[in-house]
């Protein structure tokens, strides 16, 4: 494997409007950045909410999968590329497929791009070491990672998009509905976009106890922007325990990254998608139970995120900061407003009592 990889030269070519690249992994890609931004944040950094009003390196950003094979046998890889902005990228490279789709994390590596030159000529340079140690480079084309030997083709994998099983799932029979793009009756505090979705900062009118939820949502695209500045907001089941939002595709999975339990745990598995991308968490939740004013066992709860389990059955000891509520026997869902343009559709609930 090593000996292929080292071997292998990599170089990333843009056609303009071109919404491909991909990757394996040694693959790591990029494109240039191009096209005037459709908002701005505080401090001028692109802002954006709207997949049709982006940028040139939006198309590019995303996941790559598919097969190399080496020595007569065929190796799965996957690759998340991350737009950072003015026509840089980071590329994380999975060996056996995709975050939650047979990648080994234990292997996995991370590379980055540059783009050189202009328009339909633009040349992204990829450099990145994988987890043999062995250098590597390569060339994007036609819609897939190019692998090549010299100028030989040893493989393509292409760009894919992958959408939660759960994404339109309707509310069944008894559900209370928070939010279903045609009102704001279910929820305080609520603004609508003018296609019909909810905007951060609200609270659901109904409170809960035991229950299941399901919640729709899709990060703003901000490839300047880092960390917890970067497509920011959290789902508060009972207004009290936080499941993250945040733009985290392709980064580590920590608590205080998507799917983690702020201050509490991270999740088992990175599944966040790309921004702009809509995602969805099903939650399995259990209030805490109090005898006499005192809390006689915690609240538990598994959470899906885009129908992968990243957290089961997991206990939370106490309250996440900067809810709305403490704790308690039951509580609304609040959706908080960080700053960000945070976007949500098809909210349900689920009372089991």
């Amino acid at each position: 494997m090593a000996a292929f990889w080292s071997a292998s030269i990599w170089t990333v070519r843009e056609t303009y409007g071109l919404r491909a690249v991909a990757g394996c992994c040694a693959v790591m890609a990029a494109i240039m950045l191009a096209a005037s931004c459709s908002a701005a944040d505080s401090q001028g950094k692109p802002v954006y909410d709207d997949p049709a009003a982006t940028d040139a390196d939006f198309p590019v950003q995303g996941e790559y999968a598919g097969e190399v094979e080496v020595d007569g046998q065929r190796f799965s890889y996957g690759v998340q590329l991350v737009a950072e902005g003015n026509g840089s990228f980071m590329a994380v490279g999975y060996p056996g497929g995709l975050p939650g789709a047979g990648a080994d994390m234990s292997r996995k590596f991370t590379g980055k791009g540059v783009r050189v030159g202009e328009g339909k000529d633009a040349v992204v340079k990829i450099e990145g070491v994988d987890a043999d140690g062995v250098a590597y480079r390569g060339e994007v084309r036609d819609g897939a990672i190019v692998v090549l030997d010299g100028s030989r083709e040893l493989a393509r994998l292409p760009k894919v998009e992958r959408k939660s099983p759960t994404l339109g799932k309707a509310a069944p029979e008894g559900a209370v509905v928070v939010f279903d793009g045609k009102s704001l009756d279910g929820v305080e505090g609520g603004r609508m976009t003018d296609g019909g979705l909810l905007m951060q900062g609200v609270k659901s009118k109904a409170t809960f106890g035991d229950a299941t939820l399901h919640i729709e949502f899709r990060l703003p695209y901000q490839p300047q922007d880092r960390g917890q500045a970067r497509g920011n907001s959290g789902a508060y089941i009972q207004g009290c325990y936080e499941v993250q939002m945040l733009d985290s595709f392709g980064l580590e999975g920590l608590d205080n990254e998507c799917g983690g339990i702020y201050k509490a745990a991270r999740p088992d598995v990175n599944m966040c998608l790309p921004p702009l991308s809509w995602q969805t968490y099903d939650i399995n939740f259990t209030a805490p139970r109090f005898e006499d004013g005192k809390k006689v066992a915690n609240a538990k709860m598994t959470v899906r995120h885009n129908g992968v389990v990243i957290h089961e059955n997991l206990e939370i000891p106490e309250g996440t900061p900067g809810g709305s509520n403490g704790e308690g026997q039951a509580g609304p869902l609040y959706l908080q407003d960080h700053g960000n343009p945070v976007r949500y559709r098809n909210i349900w609930i689920v009372p089991k009592s």
